[in-house]
């Protein structure tokens, strides 16, 4: 469920959010890092930060395409929702050669832009209308939300998860 529903609100919870998973990803210790989940997909903590930061970009595309009648895209060039598990197999293909650090770097670079993105639309930008090419009811704000603050709690909520089946593992 959406938190935000002015400029206002969107940006503080995206503080805040991006706030939280930073101190946590800040005690993350170093063998955890890309330490491969115990599931069939071997997600890595590094993975889950480079999918965040990921997701940012896309948003900021979509949004970039809208207005030139461009079909955008949503997810991704060649991938539908319903592919997200695919898509997100071939992201992590794509960033395997990412480090923890390049990852922690390309998630503060993307919210920055995030930020920056935010502060430069208006309410009625934000929240007045659908998305422009969001193929949705969603507003602009809505999707901003979803790439980001949703996006940084929903990342949180996993690594915890992580770091306590890693510290009741790795305890002495």
């Amino acid at each position: 469920m959406p938190a935000a529903t002015t400029k206002t609100d969107l940006l503080a919870t995206t503080e805040a959010e991006f706030s939280k998973l930073t101190r946590l990803l800040d005690r993350v210790p170093v063998a955890a890092q890309t330490l491969p989940d115990a599931g069939a997909e071997g997600t890595t903590l590094k993975d889950t930060v480079g999918h965040r930061a990921h997701w940012i970009d896309l948003f900021l595309g979509w949004y970039k395409a809208g207005p030139t009648g461009a079909q955008v895209a949503i997810p991704a060039p060649g991938y539908k929702w319903n592919d997200l598990k695919r898509y997100n197999a071939d992201l992590r293909i794509a960033q395997q050669d990412m480090t923890w650090d390049d990852a922690r770097d390309l998630l503060e670079a993307n919210h920055k832009r995030l930020l920056t993105f935010l502060n430069a639309l208006s309410e009625t930008d934000l929240y007045g209308a659908p998305m422009k090419g969001g193929n949705s009811k969603w507003t602009t704000g809505r999707w901003a939300e979803a790439a980001g603050a949703a996006h940084y709690r929903s990342a949180a909520k996993y690594i915890r998860a992580r770091l306590r089946a890693f510290e009741a593992t790795h305890c002495d």
